[in-house]
């Protein structure tokens, strides 16, 4: 009986496995092709993308009489500088820069230290309101910000009286209504990083010898430096590109930011005849340094997720 089964089951997997040659061929060229057109699609999707910033790029650096030709040159000729040289060179541009960048620093700072210690409390601890804390941080997202604008202004107006340097037209001032916009949604980003990282690793780094807080640095965080990457990119942004709590809180000129600046000179170059290169320019001038920061940032966040698995 054991004889007549053998070639039975041999001949079962010798019939399984010549359905699956024949099989093989026909569905290769099926996957191949479905890779090609989703690799297509991605690439068409990722033109579509750029193309608004190769625009912006290329306008920027093309004489003004040439961007109202037709048809339009989607190809660099006459690459001039003049655009830059008038944005660099016009009045208020050097304050405004400084303005935004000490606002977006010390907003990135204050959200990242603020925003991570109350994601590690509510998500590590248990303790008497915590989901009355959670509520609040939900119901603070869904007030509009235009509803705010008049109790801000009063609030720092009334600072500003009392305490000088800490009112309207202020780092600290407008930095502080910054980070009061941001925290709460960081919170939520930081969270689900924090929730994904099991504190059995912490405690398995105590068995080993380390104390909390050198578990804490040494396993925890460098698992958790790809949250607090993206939630500094997020943290960047809104404090970058932010205009409307800007055009209410600073209403000085020497006090604008970058997002007010451009509207100024775009407003002024209404005025004389809309130089597009000079505003494409402008333009190119403020994403600058969201572009390096974004690169700078993107290799910090591949190498403190390796970091981090490798301790864990």
């Amino acid at each position: 009986m054991t004889a007549t089964s053998v070639p039975a089951a041999a001949r079962d997997v010798a019939s399984r496995r010549s359905t699956a040659s024949r099989r093989g061929p026909a569905s290769h060229p099926r996957a191949v092709a479905r890779r090609v057109v989703l690799s297509l699609l991605a690439v068409v999707a990722a033109l579509a993308w750029l193309f608004p910033v190769y625009w912006m790029v290329l306008s920027a650096f093309t004489p003004n009489a040439l961007l109202r030709q037709v048809p339009p040159r989607f190809l660099p000729t006459d690459v001039t500088w003049s655009g830059f040289a008038a944005v660099v060179g016009s009045s208020g541009f050097a304050s405004s820069l400084r303005m935004s960048l000490s606002l977006t620093l010390v907003t990135v700072v204050v959200v990242l230290a603020f925003a991570f210690l109350a994601a590690l409390a509510i998500s590590r601890f248990r303790f008497r309101g915590r989901t009355s804390f959670v509520l609040a941080v939900l119901f603070i997202q869904m007030l509009p910000a235009e509803g705010l604008f008049i109790a801000q202004y009063k609030m720092l107006s009334a600072v500003g009286a009392t305490v000088p340097g800490v009112g309207l037209n202020s780092v600290l001032g407008v930095s502080t209504l910054y980070c009061a916009a941001i925290i709460p949604f960081t919170v939520w980003m930081l969270r689900g990083f924090v929730t994904g990282v099991p504190a059995d690793l912490e405690e398995a780094g105590m068995v080993d010898g380390l104390s909390r807080a050198g578990a804490f640095v040494r396993i925890t965080l460098p698992l958790l430096a790809p949250g607090l990457v993206a939630s500094g990119v997020y943290a960047f942004l809104q404090a970058w590109n932010e205009f409307t709590v800007a055009l209410v809180t600073l209403p000085a000129e020497s006090a604008q930011t970058l997002p007010l600046w451009l509207r100024g000179f775009l407003n002024a170059s209404v005025n004389r005849g809309v130089d597009w290169a000079q505003v494409m320019a402008a333009s190119t001038v403020i994403a600058i340094p969201v572009i390096v920061f974004f690169m700078v940032v993107q290799g910090r966040m591949t190498s403190g997720l390796v970091s981090g698995a490798v301790k864990g």
